[in-house]
């Protein structure tokens, strides 16, 4: 009876390699390896990224052109008046209202009058309508941006002081500008490199400056502008005995913005205290256009124009996709990027600060039933609204409820539950998140920044160059080989060893691979051995499946990993590297350096060849070397003139047969033609 693999085989081109014949004889079949020329382009093969975006360009329709530049036209021209126009409008409301006294408080918060938070709760909202690409993002300042304007500004000027507020205006102006260039670069993926338990631990110290900031408005006493956590509490400690009898005002921290407004207000329309100190006078109407000044100043707000940049890409485009997947429709985080750059060029020419997409407003807004942009466009008029009918009656809200605003938003910001994940789940993420954390709340935010985004990089570069490498064994019944640590049952055999490479090699990791080889070649972990009894290593077979990509310095190390390996009988094989990789081996010579012959396309075909090699090898007679160097012969002619046609495959992996000097017939994987 003959038994065939062909359950196992995808390619209707696979060869016989070898016909071994008892009773219970079964064909050896061995998939073809295809070798690209050494003329092949990577062009060729797989487009390079600006021709499938002309591609991609030639393909698209006037609709889709208008789409691409103005993304509202996506829901506008799909838009259903009756199911979405009153969940939009309510939405819209209810954000609209919650945006009111929250765009003053953030203002207050940057140093700002809260004239200033008003304007950039107006503004950017109808242009983020009209280029933005997400239908829930509730955009407007918020209060880390807030935050982090109060820190750099503080540091140059006074913020009672005119030029403070044309450099928060400048500072919008290039948070739009490179937004834009980052949108229209397809940029956006440089924010990956910033890993969720920095921003976690990040945004956690930040809450707490945050909310310390703000408590001068309840204690009734100034406290030190600073944005570390040892600084705030000192001044708070040391100016304790000024606000001992405002203890009882601290009941105005109000559930919810409007009601700590109103409650406020209220309270000081009935009681007139003269403790508290009130927002005052606040213009009336909307914004005038100006073009931004103070350019002079734009070197030094650098820095922080790139962390402004960042902080919104990674709150405002997180937020923004985890709505479109709940929404379902797609989001382009490049266009997203577009959309609030503009949003922030076009706010700066009407007195606006940087703004971003606002967490707990955008979360309000989705809850609240937003179909589409129209949500936004209905807050925007509400704050139109506010800025021409209803200043005059912001004059009388207190600065300790705009506090209380501020403080109950940043609350939501305090992420421990992160934390307490992290420690279950990954003690190296753990450890970045306290680093984050610690570092932003006793050293500052850019600092606290820089290092979580330094230590965040440091891990990525450790793993890079200390890649995961797995000896790969047999599963029982099956060609399927898996690493032999999660699978014990799997065998290996004797004078083989399997490995797997799990990333792309390159100058960074070559090195530690070519130890851990050596390593494998000495001592190899594998529960179970079958196969011809030998003392030593005769066959190192590489899987190449999972790398991706190999540079001139890991072809190098390959070239002289042959050579050393060469020096002690030892033969390479690779198997199933993909197209990109078996260029560059080929470009570079290892492929005929190897032997084309030693190239697989499975695992299994490589360690049919190699153990029948090692068999050849056992039953050879070492008085008579001369017969394993056959040079004029192919490593499949040489091994299989020693394989008898009475021997199966069961058996020659199992080792329980021995191997007579007799002749049979076995195609080569590869022809040697190129």
């Amino acid at each position: 009876m003959v038994m065939e693999e062909t359950s196992y085989h995808a390619s209707p081109s696979a060869r016989d390699l070898t016909a071994l014949s008892t009773t219970t004889t079964r064909p050896v079949k061995i998939i073809q390896l295809q070798h690209p020329t050494t003329t092949s382009t990577t062009t060729a093969g797989t487009p390079s990224y600006f021709a499938k975006w002309t591609a991609k360009m030639k393909r698209m329709n006037s609709t889709e052109w208008i789409q691409t530049f103005l993304p509202c036209y996506r829901w506008i021209s799909a838009y259903k008046w009756r199911e979405y126009l009153q969940a939009d409008v309510m939405a819209g409301v209810t954000v609209g209202v919650m945006l009111v006294p929250q765009s003053m408080s953030y203002a207050k918060l940057a140093g700002l009058q809260p004239i200033y938070g008003l304007y950039s709760g107006f503004v950017p909202i109808f242009v983020y309508a009209i280029f933005g690409s997400s239908r829930q993002l509730a955009i407007g300042p918020v209060a880390l941006t807030s935050l982090l304007v109060s820190n750099v500004l503080g540091s140059i000027v006074d913020s009672s002081e005119k030029l403070y507020t044309e450099l928060a205006i400048l500072l919008a102006f290039m948070v739009g500008v490179l937004e834009c260039i980052m949108g229209l670069l397809r940029l956006g993926w440089l924010i990956r490199f910033i890993s969720h338990s920095v921003i976690s631990g990040f945004t956690t110290a930040s809450a707490i400056v945050i909310a310390l900031s703000q408590a001068k408005y309840f204690l009734g006493y100034e406290i030190e502008r600073s944005s570390k956590f040892i600084p705030l509490v000192k001044s708070i400690i040391l100016g304790a005995d000024q606000g001992k009898t405002r203890k009882h005002f601290r009941f105005l921290r109000a559930a919810g913005p409007l009601t700590a407004v109103i409650l406020g207000t209220a309270f000081v329309k009935v009681y007139h205290p003269s403790s508290i100190s009130l927002v005052g006078e606040i213009p009336q109407g909307l914004p005038k256009f100006s073009i931004p000044k103070e350019f002079g100043y734009a070197k030094s707000l650098i820095p922080t124009t790139i962390l402004i940049t960042g902080v919104a890409i990674l709150e405002s485009v997180g937020i923004a996709k985890a709505l479109a997947a709940k929404n379902g429709y797609e989001l382009d985080s490049n266009q997203e990027l577009f959309g609030l750059g503009v949003a922030n060029i076009v706010g700066s020419f009407f007195s606006v600060y940087p703004t971003t997409g606002s967490f707990s407003r955008s979360a309000v807004n989705h809850e609240s039933g937003a179909k589409t942009g129209l949500s936004g466009i209905v807050m925007g008029i509400i704050m139109g609204c506010a800025l021409q009918f209803l200043t005059p009656l912001f004059e009388s809200i207190p600065q300790c409820a705009l506090a209380a605003i501020v403080i109950s938003a940043v609350i939501g910001l305090v992420d421990y539950d992160e934390a307490t994940f992290l420690w279950r789940v990954d003690k190296r993420d753990f450890l970045l998140w306290i680093i984050t954390f610690a570092v932003t709340l006793f050293l500052g935010i850019e600092i606290g920044v820089l290092v979580g985004v330094g230590v965040s990089l440091a891990f990525v570069i450790h793993e890079s160059a200390n890649p995961h490498i797995a000896i790969l064994g047999r599963l029982p019944g099956t060609t399927v080989y898996r690493n032999t640590q999660q699978y014990p049952e799997a065998y290996t055999y004797n004078g083989i060893v399997i490995v797997r490479v799990d990333a792309p090699i390159y100058f960074a990791n070559i090195s530690f691979i070519k130890d851990r080889l050596r390593e494998y070649e000495i001592d190899v972990d594998g529960p179970i051995r079958r196969g011809p009894e030998v003392t030593r290593i005769h066959f190192v077979i590489i899987e190449l499946a999972p790398v991706t990509y190999i540079d001139s310095s890991a072809v190098q190390a390959l070239k002289d990993l042959h050579q050393e390996y060469k020096s002690r009988n030892i033969q390479i094989a690779i198997s199933n590297p993909n197209r990109e990789v078996l260029l560059t081996l080929a470009r570079s010579g290892v492929v005929d350096l190897i032997g084309k012959e030693w190239y697989f396309v499975r695992v299994h075909d490589a360690v049919q060849v190699c153990l029948q090699q090692v068999q050849t090898l056992n039953v050879a007679s070492p008085r008579t070397p001369a017969s394993l160097q056959e040079n004029k012969r192919s490593p499949f002619q040489r091994l299989l003139r020693h394989i008898p046609e009475d021997l199966s495959l069961s058996q020659l992996e199992s080792g329980t047969r021995e191997i007579t000097d007799e002749t049979t017939h076995l195609e080569p994987l590869l022809s040697k033609k190129p």
